[in-house]
């Protein structure tokens, strides 16, 4: 019997992300979703400009930065990748 209890106490403690369903958001309207979808984008997307990037990683995109431009024929471009990669999924 205490095991039972120990096992449900531990459950209640668990917190978890509140799902579509527990929002309510599935109520919704296709635009009404579309609309928070499109505010929560936005919000993410201020967040991210916001954010200070650690050094590293910073200096790994000037590196990359640098290279592209001083081999410019060693890019290759987004077309090409995407037409490789929809053949190879035939």
């Amino acid at each position: 019997m205490y095991g039972n209890i120990i096992i449900i106490a531990l459950f209640q403690e668990i917190e978890m992300t509140p799902t579509i369903h527990d929002l309510g958001l599935d109520r919704l309207s296709l635009e009404e979703r579309l609309d928070i979808a499109e505010a929560i984008w936005d919000s993410v997307s201020c967040d991210v400009q916001s954010a200070t990037l650690p050094e590293s990683q910073r200096k790994e995109l000037e590196r990359r930065l640098a290279d592209s431009i001083a081999r410019p024929d060693a890019v290759t471009p987004w077309e090409t990748i995407k037409a490789r990669a929809l053949a190879r999924a035939k």
